[in-house]
């Protein structure tokens, strides 16, 4: 198969570079962020409203909507993907760059495990799924270090 099919890597790591760069570019940073919740579709947490709520894996859940059915000759394939990209319009665009943009900031903050609950991108507990708890550990322990 030629180095060009959609399925291969080289395809696929210049898909996640594009969608990369448009969330670094377009992307607002949740640097201001106090609740953070690091997760992915397998790990589904109970975050309250205003929490925000990074999945990891929604950026290879959106490839996987865009490379669904593909025909098998690479040529067609492509322009059916293109097509696709264009038919998504800035909503897509938007998708990519808010999946690619938590993945980074997940990254930058270091979390190392999942489901993490990240408050004051200082203070994190791995794996509790539900934020309420995660966070009343973080308050007490604040509580206790004054």
């Amino acid at each position: 198969m030629p180095t060009s099919s959609l399925h291969s890597p080289a395809w696929r790591r210049g898909l996640m570079a594009v969608a990369l760069l448009a969330a670094l570019a377009g992307a607002a940073a949740h640097a201001n962020d106090d609740l953070i919740v690091v997760t992915d579709s397998r790990h589904p947490v109970q975050a309250p409203a205003g929490a925000r709520v990074i999945l990891l894996d929604q950026a290879a859940r959106i490839e996987a909507e865009l490379a669904a059915d593909l025909p098998s000759d690479p040529a067609r394939g492509a322009a059916l993907v293109r097509q696709r990209l264009k038919d998504g319009g800035a909503p897509l665009q938007t998708r990519l760059a808010t999946a690619y943009q938590g993945v980074v900031d997940a990254w930058s903050l270091g979390v190392t495990t999942i489901p993490a609950v990240v408050v004051d991108q200082r203070y994190v507990v791995y794996g509790e799924p539900d934020v309420a708890k995660a966070v009343a550990r973080i308050d007490a322990h604040r509580r206790s270090r004054p």
